[in-house]
């Protein structure tokens, strides 16, 4: 294996790893103590890594039996265009597919155009059935 050969893992990214990567993608920040407290309720999780450093995320929460969300798909925009997105997509599949319930509902926000992606591994677009929505607690 060469220093640039990529390795998907399967772990929690750290609080560092996360801000970092969530950053350099270009996703919304979090403190250091909502990251620490968010990353604690981890179902499942993918790091990939370049030399030990690491590159691009992925994870799953949810309530343990009904409900998860796929949240923080990142990958350093030096690293992008290199099929990184789809190993830690394919990576949290194969989680839900061997380790979820038949019955599980997984739900994910796609920031366009990444619904493209998220497409490859199952996922469809819910409207005009349902819409998916959020907002900021404060």
């Amino acid at each position: 294996m060469t220093k640039d050969a990529y390795q998907t893992i399967a772990r929690t990214p750290t609080v560092s790893e996360y801000l970092h990567l969530r950053s350099r993608a270009g996703l919304s920040a979090f403190s250091e103590a909502a990251a620490t407290k968010g990353l604690a309720g981890t179902i499942f999780a993918v790091v990939v890594e370049q030399g030990g450093t690491a590159i691009g995320m992925g994870r799953l929460v949810g309530d343990g039996g009904c409900f998860f969300q796929v949240v923080d798909i990142a990958v350093d925009p030096a690293h992008q265009g290199r099929g990184l997105g789809k190993a830690i997509m394919a990576a949290l599949t194969v989680f839900m597919a061997d380790k979820l319930p038949p019955s599980a509902y997984v739900s994910l926000i796609a920031d366009v155009p990444a619904q493209e992606l998220y497409k490859q591994f199952g996922f469809q677009e819910t409207a005009p059935r349902s819409l998916g929505m959020a907002r900021r607690a404060g």
